[in-house]
């Protein structure tokens, strides 16, 4: 009993806010554990408004009972990274600059997002382009910049924030159709399952946004390269489309294919294929 009571008295003491030492945070699905201090290291930030409260009744939380933030769980770990030392450190191909300036932004981080602004600002004096997130265009030589600066001006009326940064994409699917005995049944044509995308992740989510399935490969940073994404749709066509509206042409293509008969009782065969569409954009 001598021992218990100076035991809670240090911990009422110490621990004046109802928040632990170790925090667990859900930021759109992310999770990140840090320390209490370090989300309180910048006076007046969203985080430190969030966790100078004097009850967590308010917050959000999920299933498991840790703090949802409802924001880009990819590019939290650059602000948490931030609130660690006051610091920023960028890969050094990142392509996210504009979007991770809305976040600090968003978290009340005027002096990160003072560190993010002058890149920006110094592209579009230079009439490079006017994408804000596009540190991957080719720099050496004033011929290259010069015809991405054309194309940007050209693309500008429906080009929007994103950049057009060159790249390969590839497609590819698997397929089945049924042919009878007098090849005139075509009762599975084109059946495609799933529709895969390859390439840098980056130019996949510029391409086809929403539409694109990452639960396989989700935390693939931007710069990176993938072959796990697929699209929420099946249609090769809806493919395409966004390809061309995004700037690309079907540079090569190839394709592969297996005979096996449906049944043993009739003729039916069951062809199986596998097809690879390459796309470019200069």
């Amino acid at each position: 009993m001598a021992l218990a009571e100076p035991a809670s008295c240090a911990k009422g003491g110490e621990d004046s806010s109802p928040f632990p030492e170790i925090i667990e945070l859900n930021v759109g699905g992310q999770v990140y554990i840090t320390r209490l201090p370090t989300l309180l290291s910048v006076p007046g930030s969203r985080l430190w408004q969030i966790f100078t409260q004097q009850s967590t009744r308010s917050l959000a939380r999920d299933s498991k009972g840790r703090f949802f933030v409802d924001r880009d769980g990819f590019l939290f770990r650059y602000i948490l990274d931030y609130m660690r030392d006051q610091q920023l450190v960028l890969p050094e191909h990142f392509p996210e600059r504009g979007r991770l300036q809305r976040e600090a932004e968003y978290f009340m981080l005027p002096e990160l997002a003072k560190l993010l602004v002058p890149k920006l600002s110094e592209q579009n004096s230079l009439g490079d382009d006017p994408c804000q997130s596009d540190p991957e265009e080719p720099s050496p030589g004033a011929e290259a910049a010069r015809s991405l600066g054309s194309a940007a001006a050209a693309a500008l009326p429906s080009a929007g924030t994103e950049g057009r940064r060159a790249g390969f994409i590839t497609i590819g699917y698997r397929g089945s159709y049924t042919l009878g005995r007098d090849s005139q049944t075509d009762a599975k044509f084109r059946r495609v399952a799933r529709i895969m995308v390859c390439g840098k992740t980056s130019l996949a989510k510029e391409v086809f946004g929403d539409t694109l399935n990452e639960s396989r490969d989700p935390d693939r940073p931007p710069e990176r390269y993938t072959s796990r994404y697929y699209l929420k749709f099946t249609f090769l066509e809806q493919a395409f489309d966004k390809l061309a509206d995004a700037g690309f042409h079907m540079v090569a293509c190839n394709s592969t294919g297996t005979c096996a008969f449906a049944h043993e009782q009739t003729d039916d065969r069951i062809w199986t294929s596998y097809t690879e569409y390459v796309f470019y954009r200069e």
